[in-house]
């Protein structure tokens, strides 16, 4: 594998599509600020170590004890920083919010009695997140679906779980719009939830 140079891929959709449930002030702020220095930090780290360029920052998130420990933190907060708004990006699109179809919704229904139960603990997961982190769907090492939340930039994936979904909540993410109400925003923000995208992850995980 040749020398990856990470880079911040455009938003595949209009800055203001999500709106009016985010608005077009915060995504050109996520996007090209706060995900633009993730990627650029990132690479900065790995100047380092060239070699670790031919790894994905997936491997790099799922090895992190083979990354060399004066960059480790380094690529822990930058490297998921940038697979963590990667996803984000992709999971959310305009006029979406149904909820999900086939496996996806069977299994939720499964795990959490019902979908209505299943966003309800996820919000409760999101709120009760102290300080910056995220909020996620996970299938764990055994199969299970479990929501978990994770502090600053960590992803699951660093602890052996596959990240089906998950909402940023970090300030940054809704701060210019939502004050400092974050369950307004966990509520709002599955009015943009892409489930056919989430589904294929689902599937692929």
């Amino acid at each position: 594998m040749g020398k990856i140079i990470h880079t911040l891929s455009d938003l595949p959709y209009a800055y203001d599509a999500l709106e009016p449930y985010i608005s077009k002030e915060i995504m050109m702020l996520h996007h090209d600020k706060h995900h633009a220095a993730y990627v650029n930090n990132l690479n900065a780290a790995l100047e380092k170590y060239p070699d670790l360029f031919e790894k994905t920052p997936e491997e790099l998130l799922m090895n992190l004890d083979q990354v060399p420990e004066e960059i480790r933190m380094a690529v822990k907060n930058n490297g998921g920083g940038h697979v963590n708004h990667s996803m984000f990006w992709q999971i959310m699109a305009p006029s979406s919010g149904q909820k999900p179809e086939g496996q996806l919704l069977g299994a939720i229904e499964n795990q959490f009695g019902s979908f209505a139960e299943f966003q309800t603990k996820f919000n409760d997961a999101g709120a009760k997140r102290f300080g910056s982190g995220w909020v996620w769907l996970v299938r764990t090492k055994t199969g299970a679906l479990e929501i978990v939340s994770t502090a600053n930039q960590d992803n699951p994936m660093s602890e052996g779980s596959a990240p089906i979904m998950g909402n940023d909540v970090w300030e940054h993410a809704y701060y210019l719009q939502y004050k400092n109400v974050r369950p307004d925003y966990l509520k709002a923000w599955w009015n943009v939830v892409n489930w056919e995208k989430i589904e294929k992850r689902f599937n692929n995980n």
